[in-house]
């Protein structure tokens, strides 16, 4: 279950926010998906956590948008995490339009819970 936060600019509007919201699960899913957690298309509650939050007065950033993905490490994943990071890097700029945009792809072991 990656956990997803993005970060974006004060000038960016609700309704692309809003519509990144609809199409971000599923990009991500594809960027994540791996044998040890496949992907089928069929998103449930919990399978991608988004979190949105405005750039703050002192974040040091001067991009439009940065989505940061924290999901599972699996050796599958991490073989070709550049690939991932540069696939949804490119799926976030076609989905928003926007030209100043970063992903940030993690992958910690780490384990998830849900009840």
């Amino acid at each position: 279950m990656p956990l997803v936060e993005i970060t974006y600019a004060p000038h960016i509007p609700h309704a692309l926010l809003k519509d990144l919201a609809a199409t971000l699960p599923h990009a991500v899913s594809l960027a994540v998906e791996c044998p040890e957690e496949p992907y089928d298309g069929n998103l449930r509650p919990g399978d991608v956590e988004l979190r949105f939050r405005p750039r703050g007065p002192f974040d040091s950033t001067g991009m439009d948008l940065v989505v940061e993905v924290r999901s599972k490490w699996f050796e599958s994943r991490a073989a070709n995490r550049q690939d991932r990071a540069d696939g949804l890097c490119a799926a976030v700029a076609d989905a928003t339009g926007l030209l100043d945009v970063g992903v940030y792809l993690s992958l910690p072991v780490a384990a998830w819970a849900q009840s």
